[in-house]
């Protein structure tokens, strides 16, 4: 079964991670977020109790 052996496959996932890690996740970080979060202060909203006609 060529499922079980890791040797040619091994070589290419750390070779994938190392190029992801080292050449595009830097690249990926610097770009500025286009909706940044604002500092608004959360509000919560305070419901009315609904008034069932069973009770």
């Amino acid at each position: 079964m060529p499922q079980l052996n890791p040797n040619p496959w091994f070589l290419i996932m750390l070779t994938s991670w190392a190029i992801f890690l080292l050449l595009m996740q830097p690249k990926l970080l610097s770009f500025i977020p286009t909706n940044p979060p604002s500092n608004k202060t959360k509000t919560t909203a305070n419901p009315t109790p609904w008034a069932w006609p069973w009770t």
